[in-house]
């Protein structure tokens, strides 16, 4: 009975995603087609989750130290079911017309039990059984603009490019097997030594496998396709959801698992920082599609995330939760507005944003300030979280001043393209059509402009995550 008690406690959050999976299913079963009420059961049982996540925490190991939770592990896994209420709150009105409505919810729900997972995984087979939980899924997702040619060559290039990445990544743990013989977390740190050149080779691969599903450069070139031809829902996904569960474990093994690797780990990271952000921002500079300008975003954000992880101290741990956090605000609101814009207008690119501030001004501070903390420009969250994850980085002992100063010039670079889009969006001689916004939308949207204007002023927040670890 007390072995089942902690079975329940210590996995509700899994617990409850796993259970609206299968109601979601009896009610498909069932015939109920009514989109409305499907989206309330679904964003009632995503708050109440998200309440849970919350409440009682407490740390514990189960399934032979298979299964791990801790404080901050409960708070990353609540990070994500929030982030998932609200990615589908803000694209609702895509939703509600959508024919496929409970097979949409089913997969996205399902990658996000894998996350889940993957999270709190104390075993590499655990870890890697919930990265493929989480990307295949996805991969289906990609697909769900059936009436465009793109959504399916998106699909195709996500299942290759996966299936190309898990293996190189499970070939990094079967070396890691071989030179160890146990795939604990526990037992690999104990036994992972830097003078073993197979343990070398492994982590290699298991960087350049890690590096796929993060869009690291180089092994980003998939995500600008799928950006562009995903669903707006499942690239926003993508792009936040996604990244952050990969980021929160990536976290876990540079510090916990591979540290007697450090001297081996922070020159191979410094030298994918910097493709990273200088790939990102000046690919960036030159598209016109604000879904393919997004991902290349995304990929410079990811270079700043990997700043605050190569710091390998609670500092950097801290700063990079911090930065998940404000990113996955910041980057769902943009996304969020990228699809009413284009779903109303039936324009696709900076064209779908001139002129939008004369008819709706509420979408166009909302975007401003979305992409104003993506740049981080002070005072938004943004500002905050890249000062944080810098200072980070640049408390790491032996760290080169010319490459902390390389870092703090991408935030400028990146400074062109997001006010590029500021400019198109403000340009008043223009006249944008009006965009219907329904209240679910209006409402996530206000919590994310909310957010990003007072995470950066309440210091508490970093407080309370400096006390989760």
């Amino acid at each position: 009975m007390g072995m089942l008690k902690d079975y329940l406690h210590l996995m509700r959050i899994e617990w409850m995603v796993t259970i609206l999976i299968f109601l979601l299913l009896f009610l498909q079963l069932g015939k109920l087609r009514r989109n409305s009420l499907l989206l309330t059961f679904v964003y009632i049982a995503l708050v109440l989750t998200t309440i849970l996540g919350f409440a009682g925490n407490s740390e514990g190991r189960l399934f032979a130290g298979m299964f791990v939770t801790t404080q901050l592990i409960a708070f990353q896994k609540t990070v994500l079911i929030f982030g998932t209420l609200l990615l589908l709150m803000l694209n609702h009105d895509w939703l509600l017309k959508h024919s496929l409505l409970p097979e949409f919810l089913v997969l996205l729900l399902s990658a996000l039990l894998g996350m889940l997972f993957m999270v709190s995984s104390g075993n590499l087979l655990l870890f890697y059984i919930g990265l493929e939980l989480s990307t295949i899924p996805v991969a289906a997702l990609a697909n769900f603009d059936l009436e465009r040619k793109k959504s399916s060559e998106a699909a195709m290039k996500m299942i290759l490019s996966s299936a190309f990445s898990s293996g190189i990544l499970l070939f990094g743990i079967s070396l890691f097997y071989g030179a160890v013989g146990s795939l604990s977390f526990g037992e690999l740190s104990a036994q992972i030594i830097v003078s073993s050149p197979l343990q070398i080779l492994a982590l290699i691969f298991f960087v350049a496998g890690l590096g796929f599903k993060l869009s690291v450069v180089p092994y980003h070139l998939w995500t600008a396709d799928v950006y562009e031809g995903s669903p707006i829902a499942v690239s926003s996904f993508l792009s936040v959801i996604s990244k952050a569960s990969v980021a929160f474990i990536t976290i876990t093994f540079l510090y916990k698992v591979f540290q007697n690797l450090g001297p081996v780990i922070y020159p191979m990271l410094m030298v994918l920082i910097l493709l990273t952000l200088l790939v990102g921002n000046l690919f960036a500079l030159r598209q016109e599609s604000i879904r393919r300008f997004l991902a290349f975003s995304s990929i410079a954000q990811v270079g700043f995330i990997l700043v605050g992880i190569s710091a390998g101290s609670m500092a950097g741990s801290v700063a990079v939760n911090y930065f998940i956090v404000v990113y996955l605000f910041s980057n769902l609101a943009a996304f969020g507005i990228l699809s009413l814009v284009e779903t109303a207008s039936g324009k696709e690119g900076f064209a779908a944003f001139k002129g939008l501030y004369t008819q709706n001004k509420f979408l166009s501070w909302a975007m401003a300030i979305a992409l104003f903390s993506l740049a981080g420009i002070p005072p938004t969250a943004g500002f905050f979280g890249k000062l944080f994850l810098i200072m980070a980085g640049a408390g790491k002992s032996g760290v080169s001043i010319l490459f902390i100063v390389i870092v703090a010039l991408n935030m400028v670079i990146s400074l062109y393209y997001y006010l590029k889009l500021v400019r198109a969006i403000f340009n008043t001689e223009q006249v944008q059509v009006k965009v219907p916004v329904s209240s679910v939308s209006k409402f996530a949207l206000g919590l994310c402009v909310v957010a990003m204007l007072l995470l950066g002023l309440i210091g508490n927040f970093y407080e309370y995550l400096k006390l989760l670890h």
